[in-house]
């Protein structure tokens, strides 16, 4: 993993459509998050907020290159939803959908080997670059830009850890929440080596549940 991964330009929001996915994008704008397209096979041809709606997340890359999804996608349909970015080679894929199964969460794991995307989650609040990207539901304006790493399996810890960090002078370069299921994408492991290949990171917070 590579901390170019979240600096991704052109972000997607599967879902976007929905309540939870419209509000969040608006975050996520807001920010100053590139968000271009969103997808729901129901709303193709509509916009949320002058963004443009797809079907597929192939016919946003008939338009445009695609460098980050984030999926706000029931779960029943969470799956299936993954897998498409997947099979789209999305580099960076942020699911923060909770209750997929496990069963389906082991289908991606299988998926995810050797393919050319990474995923955060699923049931996260996703990455924040503070300065840069926010991609999920992280609230933003506890952190501040700086040389501290996060990363959390609980979303209100992340959000605890950041506040208490900025109030004390430690501004953060990334937030990552991986989440809490028992089968999920990106782990400690992989977010611990990206932040040691990273000589801008001077300490680094690790939360458990």
């Amino acid at each position: 993993m590579n901390h170019t991964i979240f600096t991704g330009k052109n972000v997607i929001v599967q879902g976007i459509t929905g309540t939870h996915g419209a509000f969040h994008t608006r975050n996520m704008v807001k920010y100053g998050t590139r968000v271009v397209a969103g997808t729901s096979p129901t709303k193709a041809g509509t916009t949320v907020d002058g963004i443009p709606v797809y079907a597929r997340i192939a016919d946003v890359q008939a338009d445009m290159p695609v460098d980050a999804s984030v999926i706000f996608v029931p779960a029943a349909f969470a799956k299936a939803a993954i897998l498409e970015a997947i099979t789209a080679k999305v580099p960076l894929i942020v699911c923060i959908t909770e209750n997929i199964p496990v069963h389906d969460m082991l289908t991606i794991r299988q998926q995810l080997q050797g393919s050319a995307s990474v995923l955060i989650g699923p049931n996260c609040p996703g990455v924040l670059v503070p300065g840069g990207n926010l991609l999920g539901i992280i609230p933003a304006h506890l952190a501040t830009s700086g040389d501290t790493a996060v990363v959390s399996r609980s979303g209100t810890l992340t959000y605890e850890a950041m506040d208490l960090l900025t109030r004390h002078g430690y501004g953060q370069k990334y937030v990552i929440g991986i989440g809490g299921d028992m089968v999920r994408g990106t782990g400690f492991i992989e977010c611990l080596e990206l932040f040691e290949a990273d000589p801008d990171i001077m300490r680094i917070v690790m939360i458990g549940e």
